[in-house]
């Protein structure tokens, strides 16, 4: 079993802003599941898309890999020869045991596990890009230049998963999917203080998009179809797609 989540359920002097450091990473499976609304169907999903997006010789990439949950659902569903996973976090803690999960799974596509930041690292014969709840953590001004990188990098009839906590342009909306997802953590054991706690770490360090804002985005970086795959309550995943024609 994994470690039990209790990092905020005491009060903190001086919160701070978030940071992925070695206890998040400690008690992060735990932490992923009583958070994220549908996390293991997004995980499990991103499997079959790997099965049916990964071709032959080609790369894989998981940009902000975490502990690799991402990593070895693609790696079970991988179905050719000659491909690459390459795994990118820029925590070392999380790094770490990303390596040491991978390493418990032998499979025959190898995995490259990289300490780095995801805008700094080469992307290149890819047929599949996995940014599961990163973008949100990259300065706005940057994450329109990283998903051009990645349309460049990928191949044709390549994709890219894009999952993330959104915003809503409904207020209304936004604010009836913000509180069911905490209804969502307190049926999972968080306390209203550790509830409130977490949001005022993240509330600088993690700022989320529109469904429209992320596919207006993804068109201008190229990608010629995007869409809504998942989503529960204000957490989803988007696949966009490029062209088998693309240059």
């Amino acid at each position: 079993m994994p470690d039990r989540d209790t990092l905020f359920s005491a009060p903190i002097d001086k919160l701070g802003d978030w940071t992925f450091d070695e206890r998040v990473a400690e008690v992060f499976p735990d932490m992923i599941q009583r958070s994220v609304p549908g996390y293991s169907n997004i995980i499990s999903m991103i499997g079959m898309l790997a099965e049916r997006f990964v071709q032959p010789g080609t790369r894989v990439y998981d940009l902000g890999c975490s502990l690799g949950a991402a990593t070895l659902s693609i790696r079970r569903n991988i179905q050719h020869d000659g491909c690459e996973i390459i795994a990118v976090d820029n925590s070392p803690a999380m790094v770490e045991r990303c390596r040491r999960h991978i390493d418990a799974f032998r499979a025959s596509t190898p995995v490259e596990v990289r300490e780095a930041d995801i805008r700094a690292i080469d992307i290149s014969n890819a047929s599949l890009v996995v940014l599961n709840f990163t973008l949100q953590f990259l300065n706005p001004e940057d994450r329109e230049s990283l998903l051009a990188k990645i349309w460049r990098g990928l191949r044709p009839g390549g994709a890219l998963v894009l999952s993330e906590k959104f915003s809503f342009e409904d207020a209304s909306v936004g604010e009836l999917l913000f509180n069911m997802h905490h209804d969502f953590k307190r049926a999972n054991g968080y306390s209203e203080l550790e509830i409130s706690q977490k949001r005022s770490m993240l509330e600088n360090v993690m700022l989320t998009d529109s469904v429209e804002a992320h596919k207006a985005r993804l068109k201008r970086a190229g990608f010629e179809h995007a869409e809504l795959w998942f989503q529960c309550f204000n957490f989803g995943s988007l696949v966009a797609l490029k062209s088998q024609e693309a240059a």
